[in-house]
């Protein structure tokens, strides 16, 4: 099996000057960018739902549970990221620990991930300007703000069919400009959004904590109905695998290595740090959501927020929550971009994609024209494909990535136990492995379908492979070299 060894990729790692990313990242920019796509629009809508379907008050619990969960990967993904501080996040590790047809699957199933994810981000984020705009009697065209494979019903009663979402599509090549501008400046622009998004729900929790009603802690954990899942212990678990999925996003901040100063310093505190601040937000959100309005009021309510907010006499609060969940998209389309350039980046190099998606700007030193690719192919799926066909492949994309990563290091630990670590997971082998196990019951709990769409995105992905990457490969051609200069 064609694998990567550590000292190639560690002398990858050393790269600067022409050819290679600038460092400029530093552990407090890691960890915005970190925050900045893990904390999304998720946490306003799927903490209610999980509350009034599953867990009652103790929706701060399933937090906690979740957040362990996904503790186990992170520890996994700062132990790679310290001894191999490349771009290309879980591909580039599976490239050293599993080979390159491993690799290639993982980094074709990071496009669900990155570039999925931010077309459907891109679609929601339109959809909530709408309602956004409509406060102030501002409405936008019906056919300029959905695909043309869908419909709405006018004030009029008449149907219009959709042509192209122009919101979804301008704020995707928004995002993609400042992207292609340098890292640097697309930290500082996502230091200023995150530092806005986490002042709106600092400011929640601190002026909804003073109108908390400690009868609506009563039970804090509701009595199980007798089916798995509906509140009770098990409800409990069940909540954690629905908001497991608010947590996605610290994976990113290891496809940034390569533009890291003192990455083996720097990325297990960007990592963990944004983990941890995102955790403790989000137990304190719960916890103030829950007392603010009974967990049944937010039964079949997309916005639980504005529920919550209606017994404060801050009525202001829920036009600030709304900006915040349109600077929260603003942000993870923004990241997003950012993953997806720096894995592809990692792919080209090593010659499994074309030239093109490692090209540097000659100032910026920024793979510009990946970039220009990535955002234009998200920015038309964005505009003309509906969100019921992006919105549900995200998920299991991330999660085989998790599972591939926790499996590296036990495969790691023993091929190349003495290799220089700065950062060690805790506990191995029981951390990883728990980190797999818990993965994979996340994958398992999604539906049919979405394994569907992941077989056919992956054979898609091997036709690709082998029609051009597996012949491009440098590794497999230096190889060959090798043993032909053996033979004569």
């Amino acid at each position: 099996m064609l694998k990567k060894s550590l000292a190639l990729l560690q002398m990858e790692a050393a790269e600067t000057g022409a050819g290679a990313l600038k460092r400029s990242l530093n552990g407090v920019s890691l960890i915005a960018i970190g925050i900045g796509v893990i904390i999304g629009a998720g946490l306003f809508s799927l903490t209610g739902i999980a509350a009034a379907n599953h867990t009652g008050p103790a929706i701060t619990l399933s937090f906690i549970v979740a957040a362990v969960g996904c503790a186990f990967s992170a520890l996994c993904y700062a132990e790679f990221a310290s001894l191999v501080p490349v771009s290309g996040s879980a591909y580039t590790y599976s490239y050293a620990t599993m080979g390159e047809l491993f690799a290639w699957i993982i980094g074709w199933d990071l496009v669900l991930e990155y570039s999925v994810g931010a077309a459907a981000v891109a679609i929601s984020w339109s959809q909530y300007l709408i309602k956004f705009l409509s406060k102030f009697d501002i409405n936008l065209p019906a056919q300029l703000v959905m695909s043309p494979f869908e419909t709405a019903k006018l004030a009029d009663g008449s149907t219009v069919t959709g042509f192209v979402n122009v919101p979804a599509m301008v704020i995707v090549l928004t995002m993609t400009a400042i992207v292609m501008r340098g890292t640097k400046g697309s930290a500082w622009f996502n230091a200023l959004v995150v530092f806005l998004k986490v002042s709106v729900v600092l400011v929640f929790i601190g002026l909804g904590w003073q109108y908390i009603n400690p009868v609506n802690y009563q039970p804090y954990i509701p009595t199980n109905t007798g089916t798995f899942g509906e509140f009770g212990l098990s409800g409990i678990l069940r909540g954690a695998g629905v908001i497991f999925f608010v947590f996605i996003g610290f994976d990113i901040v290891a496809t940034m290595a390569q533009e890291t100063k003192n990455p083996q310093r720097n990325m297990p505190i960007g990592i963990m740090g944004s983990l941890l601040i995102c955790t403790v937000l989000f137990v304190l959100f719960g916890h103030v959501l829950t007392g603010l309005a009974n967990y049944t009021e937010f039964k079949d309510s997309a916005a639980p927020v504005a529920i919550a907010i209606e017994k404060t006499p801050y009525a202001w609060l829920t036009s600030a929550v709304l900006v915040a969940i349109l600077i929260g998209y603003t942000s993870v389309i923004l990241v997003d971009l950012l993953g997806q350039s720096r894995v592809f980046f990692a792919m080209s190099k090593d010659g499994l994609l074309p030239p093109v998606f490692s090209r540097l700007h000659p100032r910026r030193n920024t793979p510009f024209q990946s970039i220009a690719l990535l955002g234009s192919f998200i920015a038309l799926f964005a505009g003309f494909v509906p969100i019921a066909v992006v919105g549900e492949m995200t998920s299991i994309g991330t999660l085989l990535a998790f599972v591939m990563v926790c499996l590296g290091v036990l495969i790691l630990r023993r091929t190349d136990p003495d290799a220089p670590r700065s950062f060690r997971t805790p506990w191995v082998p029981l951390v990883p492995i728990l980190g797999i196990l818990v993965c994979l019951v996340m994958m398992f709990s999604l539906p049919l379908d979405t394994w569907l769409r992941l077989i056919v995105w992956l054979a898609i992905g091997m036709a690709i492979y082998f029609g051009y990457g597996k012949k491009h490969s440098k590794l497999r051609l230096a190889q060959e070299a090798n043993d032909a200069q053996k033979v004569t």
